[in-house]
């Protein structure tokens, strides 16, 4: 596999060389100061890549190239953003980025409820309980119809969880789901939220579906003429939260995709967090089931306390995923393609070496340094016992 890290530009905390010396030798980034449907200037990214190549290193996965919400949608300006995500394809081709992690959920990209779990040994993890975002839809949210996504059990259990919570927990609980995205300063609010969410009433996951197939199958002739490769993100959480559908949160998710979808470059990010919050994957035979589909993969694992209640794992190597079962499978498709795959360890905890810094929660440089150092020694033992 390539070593592969994602890095948030000049303003990260984490330089690139102190990347390089993590032994990474492909860097996955973007142009975050550009808002979903602007044209990317190819001066910048020209610009970006020769920062990272003079650094010892090479751009080789952009995560990501935002898709607006009027393509998710299919109104508004969709059509000219479209025609914007295009050129942007051919700028990316033009400088060696061949391949594009993106999503296609609506309004949040993620979600957690807890972003400073402590663990015993100091360090800080990420946690997620689906009682705590019920609770946070009922009594902050106030969402209408939210009786049509949570059963009786589940809203009486976060209407208790809601009433034992402190004041310091629901502010925690509050700030947690409306942090702003990976790469930016920005946090919304409840009445912005409230108001995005209204922008998707009416429109179920089958349309969504619909619309994701339709953006790809539009955009294939460029992948075709460029050669790169779209890796959608699985849906994180892979399961509907505040009334929004989801597409991709399961085998047979990515299955209606690829029959829709029939190039070979409308693929997969195989992420084992986001795709492993839900007990029911197996991200060992969704592997297996779409080798040629998968162009990039996050790797980290989670531990659940009960289905909808999870944390960060302490280790990338254990949890729900069996990770050196899905490691071997990428070595095999590696040797498959006879070309190796970038994956970037995905999260880590945050430990005392990372005091200081200001990181962006699950991407600090200690975290990911074990992690990643954890995944490489895997992959040496299992080419090791394949000779």
């Amino acid at each position: 596999m390539k070593a592969g890290w994602r890095w948030f530009g000049p303003t990260d905390p984490v330089s690139l060389q102190e990347i390089r010396q993590a032994g990474v030798t492909d860097v996955v980034t973007s142009l975050y100061h550009r808002k979903p449907g602007d044209v990317w200037p190819l001066r910048e990214i020209k610009a970006c890549a020769e920062k990272v190549r003079k650094a010892g290193m090479t751009w080789s996965v952009v995560e990501s190239v935002p898709v607006h919400e009027d393509i998710k949608k299919r109104t508004g300006g969709y059509l000219r953003y479209i025609e914007n995500y295009k050129r942007n394809l051919r700028s990316l081709a033009a400088c060696g980025v061949k391949v594009v992690c993106y999503n296609f959920m609506p309004v949040h990209d993620w979600a957690r409820t807890d972003l400073r779990v402590v663990l015993p040994d100091g360090s800080i993890t990420l946690g997620y309980d689906q009682y705590e975002v019920c609770a946070f839809e009922m009594f902050v949210l106030k969402r209408p119809g939210l009786e049509a996504d949570y059963d009786t059990a589940t809203r009486a259990r976060a209407e208790k969880v809601w009433k034992r919570a402190s004041a310091r927990d629901k502010k925690r609980i509050t700030s947690a789901l409306l942090l702003g995205l990976p790469g930016t300063t920005e946090d919304a609010t409840p009445e912005g939220l409230r108001h995005e969410l209204a922008a998707y009433a009416g429109l179920n996951a089958r349309r969504l579906k619909q619309n994701l197939y339709a953006f790809l199958n539009e955009i294939t002739p460029v992948l075709d003429e460029t050669g790169i490769d779209m890796a959608i993100h699985p849906d994180d959480p892979p399961f509907p939260i505040f009334g929004l559908p989801r597409i991709l949160s399961s085998a047979k998710d990515i299955r209606d995709m690829v029959r829709a979808c029939p190039s070979v470059h409308a693929g997969v990010t195989l992420c084992t967090g986001s795709l492993g919050a839900d007990l029911r994957n197996d991200a060992v035979k969704i592997f297996r089931e779409f080798h040629d589909r998968i162009h990039f993969c996050h790797f980290r694992n989670l531990l659940h306390a009960e289905p909808g209640v999870f944390r960060e794992s302490d280790s990338h190597l254990t949890g729900n995923t069996d990770m050196p079962a899905l490691m071997l499978e990428l070595v095999k498709e590696e040797r498959r393609r006879g070309r190796e795959i970038v994956m970037r360890p995905d999260h880590g905890r945050m430990l005392d070496i990372d005091k200081g810094r200001t990181c962006y929660y699950g991407y600090s440089y200690g975290g990911r340094l074990i992690g990643l150092s954890e995944l490489r020694g895997l992959e040496l033992g299992i080419k090791f016992g394949l000779k």
